[in-house]
């Protein structure tokens, strides 16, 4: 760990009036983060979005001191960090225009590799509602043994999916909305506990960051980024699971809603995102598979196929199918990027014209697997 640059990469969060997204074109703008704490402030100050005020917080580098003290919590607690150009950085987030410059986590999951379930709801959850959540997580663990469940570990829904998750031995994140130096609400601290050797807790909060209300309206884009799928189980006309819904249905996720009667105040909102072709309705695992053609592993089927039956790739493309055939399932064309170390744009040029040729098809995610 680079202490040095990781003080840039926590100072700049801590900006006021500085968003994810306007930092992020402030350090393309300087060229690098360290580099806009050594900008002078006249030419700071001439970049679009910036101007005299923010100008004049960002040279007082009165962050940095803050900074570094989050840096002997990090140390002290092996707390990983995750900053938004990084290979280790969530690609499902770097997806998203307006995902958190850093994150944090606490716990033992790779945040890149199996398919990512989001799972949410309200925090009134009924009977009816715990019982589909856990139906659902046990099917998906029997079915899709590599799925990881994300969740707020919220009361209701959130809780009911991570406890889920822990029993039937799937990895589980709960993405929180304040620092890794608590946990909220203080009753969950034993699930917390549970997760962490084979799941994880992710923030973009320092310690000592209060869970406050607006936190967690904002944790939630980083729910609905990071899964591949989102499912809410139950959810009243308002709340923040419909927040997440829309949130995921922006960023192109698949969204899917358990149905419930008419007159159910708590799958009034479910109701509302099939009525509005916002959810897709789905009553058990095997919905999520068929809609998002997830298939079980064939190994044996998928390594057996011939490179020889494509005579007409070229040697960048060979290596695409190289790489493709050690992921049976598939694998989504940013992580395809960054494994191949090219440019998305590159990667998404050589796909398509290999999709053309039938070599390779397109599944729901932007995931790409060899055609059979």
């Amino acid at each position: 760990m680079n202490d040095e640059l990781l003080k840039y990469k926590i100072g700049i969060t801590l900006i006021k009036g500085i968003g994810s997204n306007l930092a992020k074109n402030l350090i393309a703008y300087v060229g690098s983060v360290e580099g806009v704490f050594k900008e002078k402030q006249a030419a700071l100050a001439k970049i679009p979005g910036i101007g005299e005020m923010l100008s004049n917080e960002i040279v007082s580098q009165n962050v940095l001191s803050r900074a570094e003290e989050e840096i002997e919590f990090i140390i002290k607690n092996k707390i990983k960090t995750y900053y938004y150009t990084d290979r280790e950085f969530p690609f499902r987030l770097k997806e998203c225009a307006d995902s958190p410059i850093m994150i944090f986590s606490k716990g033992n999951c790779d945040l890149n590799n199996g398919k990512f379930v989001g799972v949410v709801g309200t925090r009134n959850a009924t009977e009816a509602g715990k019982d589909n959540c856990k139906k659902l997580i046990s099917d998906l663990a029997h079915i899709l043994p590599n799925t990881i469940i994300v969740s707020g570990l919220a009361y209701g829904v959130d809780i009911c999916a991570h406890k889920a998750a822990l029993d039937c031995g799937l990895p589980t994140i709960g993405v929180i909305g304040h620092g890794l130096d608590r946990i909220y609400p203080a009753a969950h601290r034993p699930t917390a506990v549970k997760m962490m050797p084979n799941g994880a807790l992710v923030t973009e909060y320092l310690s000592c960051t209060n869970p406050d209300r607006p936190n967690f309206v904002q944790r939630n884009r980083i729910i609905a980024g990071m899964s591949d799928a989102l499912v809410v189980i139950e959810s009243a006309s308002k709340g923040g699971a419909l927040i997440t819904a829309e949130i995921a249905n922006d960023y192109n996720r698949d969204v899917f809603a358990f149905p419930g009667r008419v007159n159910d105040e708590w799958s009034a909102g479910c109701n509302a995102l099939i009525r509005s072709n916002k959810a897709a309705l789905v009553e058990s695992a095997d919905d999520i598979l068929k809609f998002m053609s997830w298939e079980k592993l064939n190994v044996q089927a998928t390594t057996n196929v011939q490179t020889t039956l494509f005579l007409d790739l070229s040697d960048e493309e060979h290596n695409i199918v190289s790489t493709l055939r050690q992921f049976p399932d598939g694998v989504q064309q940013n992580e395809l990027a960054i494994i191949l170390e090219k440019p998305i744009s590159k990667i998404s040029s050589m796909l398509l014209e290999m999709e053309f040729k039938g070599v390779v098809k397109c599944l729901p995610g932007s995931v790409y697997k060899i055609v059979k």
